[in-house]
């Protein structure tokens, strides 16, 4: 008969006589509290994040030892003794065992199903993968005591916002909306409600020299407030976008979001850009929204010095083409001398840099608008979508350019996919407003309208469609009134305009607010084209049409879309000669 039984039973019987099992019990209990200690503490005391990693491996080096350590020595009131043979004990001794080491025990045991039982009930309120899909990155708070440093703050915020916008598993909230944030009194949970986003980074800058010294905050904002993830950073600063980049990745880990392989290999990416020429560059940033002929030029003068300083940053040549742009649309400066410039600093940045998303969208809209080249845009748009899908620019300005490649349903996705982005720019709801006119969604074209003017009562792209669209609604008064707010008429002239309006009829009146529109020369060729065909002058119409060909109105391309509403036109042999020569297809009946 095997004796093996006999052995492992005497084996057990040991265990228990020098209280290994009742240390195994004990350091366990213990450990498991100390893990759960750090765990819980890492965040809140800004722990390093790899504390508790070293623990877990102290603990695991000190098991065998505290049981071999336990199988010599006993505990005892005189102290540690080493551990008698079996056969040197006496029955009465091998069986006595202490009440402490007892009590000790069955404390372990009800302290580690406690814990175990915590954690199972407890782990439906942690984070899981998925639980965050969105978030905000605030304005960045200016804590270096130097109110001048506040613009390059800000625009230092911007650029983290478009280094973040590259995860393909986060929807990243834009920066007009974001920046809307800037110095209110609101909590992390609140604004999480208002963008509708899960998670919210907060971000100091604490030094803004040759080093840059930044506290970045992540939090879970969906219910109570969890602090996920804190972080302190100081960094040269010519080395910021590397710094931007590692962050970046520190919360894709956080919120356990997947990295695609090209996402990575981008973030992995090393970037040095000298200091002052970021400086110049972070200047500029300031300007960028200035569209006076002075502010745009300032902006230009900085990035010249930029540019002097660091000829191999991508982003300075991006600046200064969209800068370049703006000079030729407001017309600070010729198209000739102006948009030669443009293609040249764009062709230089995708030399440096073909993955910055500005060139494409750059290149999407020139392509489109300037260009009449429908595939060119498309496939510029594709491209920029796919480096930062939370383009919220990119998305909507492609949603124009499917309306006008009949591809309606898509469009009306993109756009959708833009306001979520971009929830609080009203600049984003105008748009929108003409992808949903294309689907002739009037109704709901006017909502957009109206969230944006009610986010900026002046602004001036929404108050320029909204007549057309009010018309489409019937909602006579509201087409003169918006006419009087953005048309720069003298109030006498819209006091007749109400008297014609309330006695010879909305045609009348209309027809005489175009006559002065086209008497001023106020507006291009797409502009007044709409309006004549509101009053189904289709001869008039074509004629505005035809010079809009001729001197290459860059609204165009927008003339077989519901937006411009020629239906009349669709199988009218001039209508359709000047849709072939901008290169549009024919327009779905």
């Amino acid at each position: 008969m095997s004796t093996h039984p006999n052995k492992l039973l005497r084996f057990w019987q040991e265990l228990k006589r020098r209280r290994v099992i009742y240390v195994i019990t004990v350091y366990a209990s213990a450990a498991f509290v100390l893990i759960e200690l750090v765990n819980n503490l890492t965040g809140p005391l800004n722990l390093p994040e790899n504390l508790a990693t070293i623990v877990i491996i102290i603990l695991a080096v000190g098991f065998p030892v505290a049981i071999i350590l336990s199988w010599l020595y006993d505990l005892t009131g005189e102290g540690f003794e080493r551990t008698r043979p079996m056969d040197e004990t006496t029955k009465e001794q091998a069986a006595k065992v202490p009440s402490a080491w007892k009590i000790a025990t069955y404390v372990s045991f009800v302290v580690i199903i406690g814990l175990a039982t915590l954690n199972i009930i407890g782990n439906g309120s942690k984070l899981r993968a998925g639980d965050i899909q969105s978030l905000v990155i605030l304005p960045f708070e200016n804590f270096t005591g130097d109110e001048q440093l506040d613009n390059m703050v800000a625009s230092m915020h911007s650029l983290m916002i478009g280094d973040m916008g590259r995860i393909s598993g986060l929807r990243v909230i834009g920066k007009t909306s974001s920046k809307i944030y800037q110095n209110v009194e609101k909590s992390a949970s609140d604004i999480a409600r208002e963008l509708n986003v899960d998670g919210v980074v907060e971000a100091t800058v604490t030094c803004l020299g040759d080093s840059v010294c930044m506290q970045f905050r992540l939090i879970h904002a969906s219910g109570k407030e969890d602090q996920l993830w804190v972080g302190d950073y100081t960094e040269d600063k010519g080395e910021i976008l590397n710094l931007y980049n590692r962050i970046t990745q520190q919360i894709a880990d956080e919120v356990m979001v997947e990295l695609t392989p090209e996402e990575r290999r981008l973030l992995n990416r090393k970037q040095t850009v000298d200091r002052e020429a970021l400086d110049d560059y972070l200047r500029s940033y300031a300007h960028w929204d200035d569209l006076s002929e002075e502010g745009i030029r300032k902006g230009i003068a900085y990035l010249d010095e930029a540019l002097n300083k660091d000829p191999d940053w991508a982003p300075i040549y991006v600046g200064l083409a969209q800068l370049w742009a703006a000079t030729v649309q407001f017309g600070y400066e010729t198209p000739e001398i102006g948009m030669l410039k443009v293609f040249g600093y764009l062709d230089k940045a995708e030399e440096l840099d073909p993955n910055y998303v500005d060139i494409h969208f750059n290149r999407a809209v020139f392509g489109t608008w300037l260009e009449w080249d429908l595939d060119k845009g498309e496939r510029e748009f594709k491209k920029a979508i796919e480096i930062n899908p939370s383009d919220a620019m990119s998305r909507i300005y492609y949603a124009h350019l499917l309306g006008t490649l009949q591809q309606t349903d898509e469009a009306l996705i993109q756009g959708r996919m833009a306001v979520e982005l971009e929830p609080l720019d009203p600049l984003i709801h105008g748009l929108y407003a003409v992808v949903l006119s294309n689907d002739r969604d009037w109704k709901a074209a006017m909502d957009q309208l109206e969230e944006a003017l009610r986010l900026d009562p002046h602004n001036w792209f929404a108050k320029q469609i909204q007549d057309l669209i009010a018309f489409h609604l019937e909602d006579y008064d509201l087409v003169f009134q918006a006419c009087s707010e953005f048309l720069p008429f003298p109030p006498t002239f819209f006091d007749t305009i109400q008297t014609i309006y309330h006695q010879q009829g909305v045609a009348m009146a209309y027809e005489k607010v175009i006559e002065e529109m086209e008497k001023r020369s106020y507006g291009v060729p797409l502009d007044i084209s709409t309006r004549y065909s509101l009053l189904n002058q289709q001869e008039k119409v074509l004629e505005w049409l035809e010079t809009g060909y001729q001197i290459h109105d860059t609204n165009m391309p927008y003339i077989n879309t519901g937006f411009a509403s020629f239906d009349s036109l669709y199988s009218d042999p001039r209508f359709i000669d000047i849709l072939n020569k901008v290169g549009l297809p024919l327009p779905k009946e």
